[in-house]
């Protein structure tokens, strides 16, 4: 199936009405789901190694220039000086968030494991592209500042573009922003309402493509602001169109979505199709847990840690969301981290893991790529039984694919893929699941492995 037949084909699945739906707070999100195969009834598919999923979703951040001090009056412009939110004294902050402070913050969180998604604005509020100039740095400076976040960022964080500038829409026969300033030319507002696929997979593609120019891969992209909130099915298909074709990737997902009220905020797995094909699709959207109470991208005082988790572990949007067993993603914007050089939220960041360290002993750190894979895996794998053997047919392969079996299959547990058996060996507890493991859970056992794509077997001699 090519590209453009996929969005022909989720297109004609939309029900009449659906491209109208819209709205942060409406709960519908106009995405379809697209296909899923049967999966046997007595097996559960669960979470990674039985834990809960968590991460850090950083927005705003790029190479050295501090964002939002020059978003600030183009906000204030495109709104004719009539919001009282873009009225700051963004001349005091400064212009650069430097890479030594990028060092600290990514050598603290590699240690306490921590991972997540972290933006890279290419053509950050105008002020110049990260693969040309960047004007009030020198060529050196900037490259400098692209290889750190190479080295020290990639290994554990996602890289995403949020948009192009965050600010003005470019122009992309001329590559120069738009001349209205109005908020109808903002990427963070009303351009995107009634956009193609076509238009904003172009736009995307024209993010990902400085990113690449970088060396700087992405799986996934971040809606900056209210983008894309009017055109939720056009956006779905278009991050899957752009990603593909700039990069590639197989499981394209992006960042649009955060609910702090009772939604569900486990990833949703879209448009769906060709799961028994060579080339299976999907898209991922990745929905945000918390609000931004780090310090926000504009220097607020940051709510505090409470917000996340208590002081006595017992409450707090964090241990809400990991109790039903749900992934928890943070959100964050790397302005409120740096707080102007006093790094009030990267403060607030490092008691909120250290206190979630202290409550939870079955949490694991994954990539916003990492946990949009399991996912798909997760809905999108063929699971069937027959007998004492187990068949999964997986469309997309998976690392510490867990699954809970029921307890009549003890035995001597193996993994039969081409040909071959690979034993899975027993452990005590599920904390100490890992791939290729098994434990026994109550009434059931609990079995972890890599899955592969493809077909492959899990059975069991009595």
């Amino acid at each position: 199936m090519t590209r453009r037949n996929f969005v022909q084909q989720a297109s004609r699945a939309l029900p009449a009405g659906i491209l109208a739906l819209h709205g942060a707070h409406s709960g519908l999100r106009a995405q379809e789901a697209g296909d899923r195969p049967k999966q046997a009834t007595d097996i559960e598919v669960l979470n990674p190694r039985a834990r809960v999923p968590v991460g850090l979703i950083i927005d705003d951040s790029t190479c050295l220039v501090n964002l939002n001090r020059f978003a600030m009056p183009q906000f204030n412009a495109a709104w004719g000086g009539q919001n009282k939110n873009y009225q700051r004294d963004w001349k005091s902050w400064p212009v650069e968030i430097p890479d030594s402070f990028v060092r600290k913050f990514g050598e603290w969180c590699a240690q306490q494991g921590v991972k997540g998604k972290y933006s890279i604005v290419p053509f950050p509020a105008c002020v110049g592209r990260l693969d040309r100039e960047v004007p009030g740095w020198s060529r050196r400076e900037i490259n400098d500042s692209i290889k750190l976040v190479r080295d020290l960022m990639m290994p554990n964080w996602d890289i995403h573009p949020e948009m192009v500038t965050h600010t003005r829409v470019i122009d992309l026969k001329t590559g120069h922003p738009y001349p209205e300033n109005s908020s109808r030319f903002m990427e963070n507002w009303d351009w995107t309402t009634g956009k193609s696929v076509d238009e904003l997979a172009s736009y995307h593609a024209y993010a990902l493509q400085i990113l690449k120019n970088i060396d700087l891969p992405c799986d996934g992209l971040t809606t900056p602001g209210g983008y894309g909130n009017k055109v939720l099915p056009q956006l779905s298909q278009a991050t899957f169109e752009s990603l593909r074709d700039v990069f590639g990737t197989e499981i394209p997902h992006y960042f649009r979505h955060l609910y702090t009220d009772e939604r569900s905020v486990v990833p949703r797995v879209e448009y769906a199709s060709g799961l028994d094909g060579n080339d299976p699709q999907c898209v991922v959207s990745i929905i945000g847990c918390t609000g931004d109470w780090t310090g926000g991208w504009d220097n607020v005082e940051p709510a505090g840690a409470d917000k996340f988790i208590t002081a006595d572990l017992k409450s707090g949007r964090m241990v809400e969301v990991i109790t039903r067993g749900e992934p928890a993603m943070m959100v964050c914007h790397w302005t409120g981290i740096y707080w102007n050089g006093e790094e009030k939220g990267f403060k607030v960041f490092q008691e909120v893991v250290r206190r979630l360290h202290a409550r939870f002993d079955h949490l694991i750190w994954m990539k916003l790529s990492e946990l949009a894979r399991y996912w798909a895996a997760k809905e999108l794998t063929r699971i069937t039984r027959a007998g004492t053997a187990i068949h999964f047919h997986a469309p997309f392969a998976c690392p510490d694919f867990t699954v809970a079996i029921p307890k009549g299959a003890r035995g001597n547990l193996l993994i039969q893929h081409h040909g071959k058996a690979h034993p899975l060996k027993e452990v005590a507890l599920r904390k100490q699941l890992e791939a290729n493991t098994w434990c026994e859970d109550q009434d059931r056992l609990i079995v972890c492995f890599n899955l592969p794509k493809g077909n492959v077997e899990l059975v069991w001699n009595s």
